[in-house]
C-alpha cells in the first residue's frame, strides 16, 4: 500500500511521523526492558496493555515491539538467531525489509485495528466497531510459512464499542497460537476488567524536557518552543507537544496568563479579543486549543493551592499569578471545582454548537468571579 492509498489516520498527529515510521523511542526504557525480559526468558504473554497519558510514545512502543517480533528469526532466539545471546534492544534497522513493509502497511502478519474512514460521511468514525475486531478471526486463520507468528495492534483500545470489546475479550480468553495482541490505552480504567486481567501491562511515563526535545526530533516534528516549558504544558506528552507547536499553543497560553495577570481586575477588551480569535470555521482548531489551555490553567492553579506553584513556568509570570490566585488548599479546592464545572460546560457548549466567542468569554468571566473571592491583592 502506497502512502497515497492510506486514508486519513486517527493515530497520526499532524506535523509528525506516524508511530510506525518513528523508529526511535525516547524515555520509555523501563517499559522496553520489561518486554525484553519476558521475551528473553521465553515468557512472552499473548496480550499486552500499553498504558500512559496520550501522546507519550505508547503507539511507537507497540510498533517497535511488532517490528522486533516479526523481524526475529524465531521464537526462541535473539535477533541474530543465537539463543545464547539475549536480545538487548527492540531496534530494527531502517533498511530491514520488515521496517519497510510495516511503514507501508503491507506486512500480512500484522493487523492494525483502529477507527476507520467513513467514505460516505467523509470523516473518521468515532468508535472501533465490532466488525473491525471480527476481522481478526480471518486474520488468524491465515497460514504462514514462518510458523505462524501474528501481531495485532489495537489503537486505541479505549475507542472500542461494547460489542467490539467483548469480541476482543473472546480472543484474549482463547488466544490463537503464536499470537501477540498489543492494546494501546490512554485510559485503561475504561476497559473491561476482564480485558485488563488477561493482559500484562507496560506503563509508559511522561517525558522530561531533555527527552521531550529528543522525542520531537525522532518524530520528525519541528520544535521552536522552550523545551522545559513545552514539556511542562504538554504533561510530558510528545503528541500534545506537537499539537501545541502546530497551533502556536505556547504563545496562546502566554496570552491567557497575561490576560489573567490583572485578576481580579479583568481587562475586558483583551478578554473579548481572545474570545473572538476562535470565531469562524477556519478557527475551529484555535477554539479547541483555547478550551484545552483554559482547562490546563485551571488545573495548574488548583494544584498550586495544594502543592505550591509550578517549579517550571509554562509562561512568563505564571507561578506568581497562580500563587496569588490560589494561596491556600481551600482556594485550590475551589479552583478544582471550577475546572470541573467549566469543563462540563465546555463539552455541552460544543455539543450544541454554542457560539465559540460566547462560550470562551463566559469561561473567562467565571474565572474572574472566583479570582475576586480567592486572590491575594
Amino acid at each position: 500500500m502506497s502512502p497515497d492509498d492510506i486514508p486519513p489516520e486517527p493515530d497520526r498527529v499532524d506535523g509528525a511521523l506516524h508511530p510506525r515510521e518513528t523508529l526511535a523511542l525516547i524515555g520509555q526504557d523501563e517499559a522496553e526492558a520489561a518486554f525484553l525480559e519476558a521475551y528473553n526468558s521465553h515468557r512472552l504473554h499473548h496480550g499486552w496493555l500499553i498504558t500512559g497519558a496520550r501522546g507519550i510514545g505508547k503507539a511507537t512502543l507497540a510498533w517497535r515491539i511488532a517490528r522486533f517480533l516479526l523481524a526475529a528469526p524465531n521464537d526462541d532466539a535473539g535477533m541474530f538467531g543465537d539463543s545464547q545471546s539475549p536480545a538487548t534492544t527492540l531496534d530494527v534497522s531502517r533498511d530491514h525489509p520488515m521496517t519497510r513493509r510495516l511503514a507501508a502497511l503491507s506486512e500480512p502478519r500484522l493487523c492494525l485495528v483502529r477507527r476507520t474512514w467513513d467514505e460516505k460521511g467523509g470523516r473518521l468514525r468515532q468508535e472501533i466497531g465490532v466488525d473491525e475486531v471480527r476481522k481478526l478471526k480471518a486474520f488468524f486463520n491465515l497460514s504462514a510459512a514462518d510458523g505462524g507468528r501474528r501481531i495485532v495492534i489495537v489503537d486505541s483500545a479505549d475507542e472500542m464499542t461494547v460489542n467490539a470489546a467483548n469480541a476482543l475479550l473472546k480472543l484474549l480468553e482463547e488466544p490463537p497460537a503464536n499470537a501477540t495482541i498489543l492494546l494501546v490505552s490512554h485510559q485503561p480504567s475504561r476497559l473491561l476488567p476482564t480485558i485488563r486481567s488477561r493482559c500484562r501491562e507496560l506503563r509508559c511515563a511522561g517525558l522530561g524536557p531533555e527527552d521531550m526535545a529528543k522525542a520531537m526530533t525522532a518524530a520528525g516534528a519541528e520544535n521552536s518552543a522552550d523545551a522545559a516549558a513545552l514539556s511542562e504544558l504538554s504533561g510530558g506528552s510528545v503528541g500534545e507537544a506537537v499539537r501545541l507547536n502546530n497551533l502556536d499553543g505556547m504563545e496562546a497560553y502566554a496570552e491567557i496568563v497575561a490576560l489573567f495577570a490583572s485578576l481580579p481586575r479583568l481587562d475586558r477588551t483583551k478578554a473579548l479579543r481572545l474570545s473572538e480569535s476562535a470565531v469562524g470555521r477556519a478557527n475551529e482548531p484555535r477554539f479547541d486549543l483555547l478550551l484545552r489551555l483554559l482547562d490546563l490553567f485551571l488545573a495548574r492553579t488548583a494544584r498550586t493551592g495544594v502543592t505550591g506553584p509550578p517549579l517550571v513556568e509554562a509562561a512568563p509570570g505564571e507561578a506568581g499569578l497562580m500563587q496569588r490566585l490560589a494561596p491556600s488548599p481551600e482556594a485550590g479546592r475551589r479552583w478544582a471545582e471550577l475546572q470541573q464545572t467549566l469543563g462540563a460546560r465546555a463539552r455541552h457548549g460544543k455539543s450544541v454548537n454554542l457560539d465559540p466567542a460566547a462560550l470562551i468569554l463566559d469561561m473567562i468571566f467565571k474565572i474572574d468571579e472566583l479570582a475576586a473571592k480567592t486572590a491575594v491583592r
